[in-house]
């Protein structure tokens, strides 16, 4: 499996950190490169962002348009069938990611998954399952997928390392896409399973907000500093 081409950005010489960030459906890696400069890190945190690009595939429910996406929507319907294949698939993909980043000489434990709407779906996925401690999870406007799995493939493998991994999850809530209860109904699943869940919500459609963007920031030093 080929690795995705990928946008990035230092915010100093010779990174400690990672954040592999996942854009949404549609989307490209472009997409969240400029939130990391309003960010505004101090200069003593070096982190490498890592915007991958998403394969470009047909999409059900846009009645087979082709365009970037990590899976296929093949309904909109919340008991629907889902592409549990293009999830496992892309998960495999952003493992691989998280694996050149340690190549590139950063800790497991300092690589952060974060991922937008469907690219937050499968940073949540991966995450979760990961076998090596990671960094955090940052997953935003977005849900838990294939969530009657959690329980066999999560909380009861002893190989998954979620134990005390830091999960920022942000919703805006009046979002029309992925309607907020989806958001906040998984965060209360993550939370009933044993997995602390920092839950924020903003007052804001399926986007990104100035008010979200100081609590990422404050979440981030968090996991870093």
């Amino acid at each position: 499996m080929h690795q995705p081409e990928t946008v990035e950005l230092e915010t100093g010489t010779s990174p400690t950190g990672s954040v592999i960030w996942l854009h949404g459906l549609g989307a490209d890696g472009h997409d969240f490169e400029p939130i990391v400069p309003e960010l505004n890190l101090p200069e003593t945190l070096s982190l490498r962002f890592v915007f991958p690009h998403a394969q470009i595939r047909p999409v059900t429910v846009n009645g087979g348009m082709e365009m970037r996406a990590w899976y296929d929507i093949f309904s909109l319907d919340r008991d629907g069938p889902v592409d549990e294949h293009g999830i496992r698939q892309s998960s495999e993909v952003l493992q691989q990611l998280v694996a050149r980043e340690q190549d590139r000489g950063i800790d497991a434990d300092n690589i952060v998954l974060a991922g937008f709407s469907q690219g937050g779906a499968i940073a949540v996925h991966t995450a979760l399952r990961s076998t090596t401690r990671l960094g955090g999870l940052m997953a935003l406007s977005t849900f838990l997928p294939l969530k009657d799995t959690l329980q066999s493939e999560v909380i009861d493998n002893p190989g998954a390392r979620w134990q005390g991994l830091p999960v920022f999850m942000a919703h805006g809530s009046f979002d029309p896409m992925i309607p907020p209860e989806f958001g906040r109904q998984s965060a209360d699943l993550l939370i009933l399973s044993g997995i602390e869940v920092e839950w924020h919500d903003y007052p804001m459609a399926h986007a990104v907000c100035a008010e979200e963007i100081a609590d990422i920031r404050t979440w981030l030093l968090s996991v870093y500093l």
